[in-house]
C-alpha cells in the first residue's frame, strides 16, 4: 500500500498486472554534492539548531500489537527500546526554514533535478489534471513537471502564503543536505516514535486512544470520502503548530506530513538498534517515514498512528512528506 501514501521514483516502480508503468521524461541528474562537512554552520543555520528541543531519553515500548494497525509494515511486536538524551525539532522544517538554507547553499532539490513531483490531483487545475499520468493503484496522485518545494501544485502555483507550513516535495537526500547544513541529523525511527509519544505508553497518539476527544480535532487527516470529498478544516498541510503539542513540546507529530527518518527500512526487529548508513543509503535502498499525513483516511491508510510506519525511497518526493531535525544532546561539562 505504500503507493497510497507516497509514491515512489518511477525508476523503483513495478506495474501490477494489467497497467501502464507510469513512464517520465526526466532531467538529467548527477549525484548530489556532498556537504562541506569541516564548515562551521552558518548563524542562520546554528539558529535552526538552537531551537532544538532536549529530550531525557531512557526505556519505552517501541510499536504496538493494536488490531487496526498493519502487522506486514513491521508495526509490532511491542518491544521495550533504550533511547539516549537527544534533541528534536518541535516542528517539521518549514517553506521559511528550507528557504534559508536554499538560499545560503545553492542547494537543488532531487524534485527540481528530476523535474517533477507527485501532487494530490484534487489540488490541480482540471487541465494539469488531464494533462498528467497517475501512478497505478493510486490514481489521485499525478506527476507533475515543474512540482517542487517552491511550486508545491506545479506550474503556477508557491509557497508565498505557506512560509509557516512544512516544506514538502523533499527527498531524504534533500532533507539529508539540510541536516549538513544546520549541523543536525534526521532522527532514527526509535527517537522520533518516542519524541512523537510525549512520555505516553502504548497510546494511539500522542494524546491518548481516542482520535477526537469531545468532539475536538486533534491532526490533519482527510476526513469524508476519500479521495472525492474532504471535510477537514485544511486543504493540504497545516501551520506547523496549528495542533496542541504532545507532552514534550512537539507538534503535528501526526498528520499534516510523514516525515523522514535516518534509519533503512526493515520489518525484522529482532535487532532494535537503528539501521542507519553513516555514508548514505544504497541506491534504491528505501527510508523510514513516520506520522501520516493530511491524506491519510481510515478508509485505507490509517497510517496517522504514533506506531504506525511506512518508506519511501530517498530520491522520492511528493506534497505530503517533509521532515524535522534532530542532534545529539549536548556534551556534559567534564565528560
Amino acid at each position: 500500500m505504500r503507493s497510497c501514501c507516497t509514491p515512489d521514483h518511477p525508476a523503483h516502480e513495478t506495474a501490477p498486472q494489467g497497467t501502464v508503468p507510469l513512464t517520465l521524461t526526466t532531467r538529467p541528474s548527477a549525484p548530489q554534492p556532498p556537504a562541506p562537512a569541516a564548515a562551521p554552520p552558518s548563524p542562520a543555520a546554528q539558529r535552526v539548531a538552537g531551537r532544538l528541543l532536549e529530550l531525557p531519553g531512557g526505556s519505552f515500548l517501541m510499536g504496538t500489537d493494536d488490531p487496526v494497525g498493519f502487522p506486514a509494515d513491521g508495526e509490532g511486536p511491542v518491544r521495550e527500546v533504550r533511547i539516549s538524551p537527544f534533541r528534536i525539532s518541535a516542528t517539521a522544517v518549514t517553506n521559511a526554514e528550507f528557504a534559508s538554507f536554499v538560499k545560503e547553499t545553492g542547494h537543488t532539490t532531487d524534485a527540481e533535478r528530476f523535474g517533477f513531483s507527485y501532487v494530490f490531483g484534487g489540488f490541480l487545475p482540471s487541465a494539469l489534471r488531464a494533462a498528467t499520468r497517475t501512478v497505478p493503484g493510486a490514481p489521485w496522485w499525478h506527476a507533475v513537471e515543474g512540482a517542487d518545494w517552491r511550486h508545491p501544485e506545479g506550474p503556477g502555483s508557491d509557497y508565498a502564503a505557506r512560509q509557516n507550513h512544512p516544506v514538502v516535495h523533499v527527498s531524504w537526500h534533500d532533507a539529508a543536505a539540510y541536516c549538513a547544513w544546520s549541523g543536525t541529523r534526521l532522527p532514527t525511527e526509535a527517537e522520533w516514535e518516542y519524541a512523537a509519544r510525549g512520555g505516553l505508553a502504548r497510546q494511539r497518539y500522542p494524546w491518548g486512544d481516542e482520535l477526537a476527544p469531545g468532539g475536538k480535532e486533534m491532526l490533519n487527516i482527510w476526513q469524508g470520502v476519500f479521495p472525492t470529498f474532504n471535510t477537514g478544516r485544511h486543504r493540504g498541510t497545516a501551520p506547523v503548530r496549528t495542533y496542541r503539542p504532545n507532552g514534550f513540546g512537539l507538534y503535528n507529530t501526526v498528520g499534516d506530513v510523514w516525515e523522514w527518518c535516518a534509519d533503512r527500512f526493515s520489518t525484522d526487529f529482532h535487532l532494535t538498534g537503528p539501521r542507519v548508513d553513516p555514508a548514505g543509503p544504497p541506491s534504491g535502498a528505501s527510508r523510514v517515514i513516520r506520522g501520516g499525513s493530511h491524506m491519510c483516511h481510515d478508509s485505507y491508510c490509517n497510517r496517522y498512528r504514533v506506531a504506525a510506519r511506512s518508506s519511501n525511497t530517498p530520491d522520492s518526493s511528493t506534497g505530503n512528506t517533509g521532515f524535522r531535525i534532530a542532534a545529539d544532546a549536548p556534551a556534559q561539562n567534564g565528560s
